[in-house]
């Protein structure tokens, strides 16, 4: 071990912890994105898209383009996944 390790004093004086206060978000909202993030993933991995995640990115990125309705969303995505066309390869890109 160092020896600054083992020459570590407690200072003198009143010593305690007035409060613990966490960095950053509160960990309930951390804990909260952590399960919002595990359930999309569960959900995409049974096959499950998310309509809501889909409109949130066409408004950041393809703000001049109309996004798909629901019904064609999910359409598009089956279609897309188990292609109905002969000979077409299926990856979803939603």
């Amino acid at each position: 071990m160092s020896e600054a390790i083992l020459a570590w004093r407690k200072p003198a004086g009143r010593w305690q912890i007035n409060q613990c206060l966490p960095l950053g978000e509160p960990p309930r909202t951390r804990w909260q994105k952590i399960w919002r993030g595990l359930q999309q993933s569960f959900r995409l991995m049974v096959g499950v898209h998310d309509y809501q995640n889909y409109l949130q990115h066409m408004r950041l990125h393809h703000p001049e383009q109309p996004p798909m309705s629901e019904r064609e969303f999910y359409r598009y995505c089956l279609d897309a996944r188990f292609p109905s066309q002969p000979g077409k390869l299926g990856k979803c890109p939603c």
